[in-house]
């Protein structure tokens, strides 16, 4: 409600909150009103006080933004505000509550089931449990009813804070030897809180919401898998029972509808249905790509060629290089297990080196800047490279195209200098937001700032003009975009070398991708001794900016399979058309029709097999060909092609000129759809 979180103006009611002691704390509410009260108060009497249905509408509080139970004390100044249920703060609360619901309801109906850990993920939660017959999907109808008994009693969340002593012992008798194991794990200095539901307990450091009865009933458990305890294969193996939680029904629905749609779109799937590429145990982790997927991934790479050709100049650095290279751009120490390395095999001492395969492009690209002195004049420059890289992955986090151990990036460095480096940015931008366009990608996207972590390299100075200059574009780039990009800020999360920009764009089915990626480098090029000569005369280091659009060709080519469903504009399709017949009278006139076709620019296919024509129109409709050629006697005789297009009922009857005309504009890039536009109206 308008009102929950305003101060101004209520009678607050005090008669029931005398402490004895005087001590005041003043908490200021979302309004700015700002008022005493007395110390230790908890938010719950807060709410009380300001109205019954505000307290009865709240789950939890936030204090400095930092979410608390609404019954936790308040011991010192700070903001303040109230969290009710539809409050997008609060999801990860239900999320959490439904966890602890569902192990109560897993002991409850399996005692001596042992409960460790149960977090809140990405859509959802899970919970692993220890037990000797590990759990199914079948066991879920008996769990999912036995969790809404425990919602609807509705028993409070209630913390207490136990001994170590007391928490290991408790939890021994109750025969919980993992819960004794994490009370171990948490450091001396932090308390040990227990979270109550009614008989039901846990270990757990919060917040919650007031009552299980606030879950509600828009849960649902998904899946089960094995799971090493903390991961060490060497452990007793868990069973973990995934589940998702939302505040309200349609919300639940929706993403159970976005992941069925997922599940039809999975680009692993249609890879292998569109003959695009495989996976096979002897090469774990890298892609075996079939002609069709070559051809898309070839009609990825020149289109952005085309579009880098008149400002950057494309090179390409060694694939291998010495161990001391990555020593001195901070890699081997920073990033060592993620790479590649191995021993040269010659016999002479000094050629038994170390090399590390690249898991990135940009040491490469500082050298190939310092091979010949640079002047201001040169700058900016800018180099970019298709470079192929590899980095480890483990085999449990290998996902198709999505996650791989070889990938190529669409990677490029520009060297500029510091008053450049703002026009520079906002240049990289419109060039990522006119790309995903192209491919598209038109509905929200969001680009955040990530800002300095804990760790990092570089003087608190350089990096408070880096962050100034990136916080002054990002302004520029939602100023620009008239609202439709939206902006956020991701304190801590930038690169150890300096701030950047995450370009996070939404597909079809409406799920997030974080794909494009503009870094400034404030350390390389200086531990490489990268320079140029400045107007004065001086050596002076230039800023680094990493800039990615796609960032993984290969993890694009699978997002845009999932958005398209297999189902390519033309001038993407690996096969724009076929050419197929009615009956064996129109062969000869089909084959004149293809190779007009392939000497228009199209990628055509031809189908003369004795099927029938229905038989043929599935089949293609199936590899999701989106145009056919059908031609017979009559088309022969005409000189016209009866042209079905995928997804559309019907089929339209065409003058071959006339029909090839249309496909060869539809087919034509939107790149080179612009230049010939802006040709025709100069």
């Amino acid at each position: 409600m308008a009102d929950d979180n305003r101060a101004g103006g209520f009678v607050f009611q005090l008669a029931n909150l005398k402490a004895t002691e005087t001590a005041t704390i003043t908490l200021t509410f979302p309004d700015g009103a700002r008022r005493e009260f007395p110390k230790n108060i908890t938010g719950l009497a807060i709410a009380q006080g300001i109205s019954p249905s505000l307290a009865k509408r709240t789950v939890a509080m936030a204090l400095d933004g930092e979410l608390a139970d609404l019954n936790d004390p308040i011991a010192q100044d700070a903001r303040i505000e109230f969290v009710n249920r539809d409050d997008p703060r609060a999801l990860e609360l239900i999320r959490h509550d439904c966890a602890h619901v569902l192990a109560e309801a897993v002991q409850t109906l399996w005692p001596g089931t042992q409960v460790t850990i149960g977090p809140v993920i990405e859509n959802g939660f899970y919970y692993d449990f220890f037990r000797n017959e590990p759990f199914t999907p079948e066991d879920f109808a008996a769990i999912e009813k036995k969790m809404r008994e425990i919602i609807a009693r509705d028993a409070p969340f209630t913390k207490e804070i136990w001994t170590r002593d007391e928490a290991k012992q408790v939890f021994k008798d109750k025969g919980e030897a993992f819960k004794v194991e994490l009370v171990d794990a948490i450091p001396e200095d932090q308390t040990i809180r227990i979270y109550k539901q009614g008989e039901w307990f846990d270990l757990c450091r919060g917040p919650h919401m007031t009552s299980t009865g606030k879950v509600g009933s828009a849960f649902k458990l998904m899946k089960v898998a094995g799971a090493y305890w903390r991961g060490d294969s060497s452990n007793p193996m868990l069973t973990r029972i995934y589940g998702t939680a939302f505040a309200k029904q349609a919300d639940l629905d929706a993403y159970l509808h976005q992941l069925e749609e997922a599940e039809k779109r999975d680009h692993r799937k249609l890879g292998r249905e569109l003959d695009l590429f495989h996976f096979q145990e002897e090469g774990p982790g890298v892609v075996f790509w079939h002609p069709k997927g070559w051809t898309l991934f070839q009609t990825l790479v020149a289109y952005m060629r085309r579009r880098l050709a008149a400002d950057y100049d494309e090179v390409n650095a060694p694939q291998i290089l010495d161990k001391s290279l990555w020593e001195t751009s901070g890699h081997w120490d920073w990033y060592r297990e993620n790479m590649f390395a191995a021993q040269s095999a010659g016999d002479e001492a000094e050629d038994k080196r170390w090399f590390a395969i690249k898991p990135m492009n940009c040491p490469g690209h500082v050298l190939i800047f310092k091979h010949g002195l640079k002047s201001y004049r040169d700058l900016p420059l800018r180099l970019a490279e298709f470079g192929v890289v590899h980095r480890y992955e483990p085999s449990g986090a290998m996902h198709g195209l999505m996650r791989v151990r070889a990938f190529t990036q669409d990677d490029a460095h520009v060297f500029c200098t510091e008053e450049q480096l703002a026009d520079e940015c906002l240049k990289i931008n419109d060039l990522i937001l006119s790309t995903y366009a192209d491919f598209g990608f038109t509905g929200d996207l969001t680009v955040k700032l990530s800002t300095r972590p804990e760790k990092r390299v570089g003087s608190d100075e350089s990096w408070d003009h880096a962050e100034r200059v990136m916080a002054t574009v990002l302004a520029e780039i939602e100023a620009q975009s008239g609202g439709r990009i939206k902006t956020a800020i991701n304190p801590g999360e930038g690169a150890f070398y300096g701030p950047k920009f995450e370009y996070i764009l939404r597909d079809a089915i409406g799920r997030d991708w974080q794909c494009g990626t503009t870094q400034v480098d404030l350390n390389l090029p200086g531990l490489f001794g990268a320079f140029y000569i400045d107007a004065d005369g001086a050596k002076k280091t230039p800023i680094m900016v990493h800039r990615a659009i796609c960032g993984s060709m290969e993890r694009f080519i699978g997002i845009l399979i999932e958005h398209y469903a297999g189902h390519f504009p033309l001038w993407l399709a690996p096969v724009q058309a076929v050419v197929t017949t009615i009956t064996s009278e129109g062969d000869a006139y089909a084959k004149r029709v293809a190779e007009a076709a392939r000497h228009a620019g199209l990628r055509v296919e031809i189908d003369l097999r004795n099927e029938k024509i229905n038989y043929k129109v599935r089949e293609h409709s199936l590899a999701k060909i989106p145009a056919l050629l059908v031609v017979g006697k009559k088309e022969a005789e005409t000189h016209t092609v009866s042209i079905r297009r995928l997804g559309r009922e019907g089929q339209t009857v065409l003058p071959l000129t006339e029909a090839l005309a249309a496909l060869v504009d539809e087919a034509t890039p939107p790149d080179l759809k612009r230049a010939r536009q802006r040709e025709a109206a100069e």
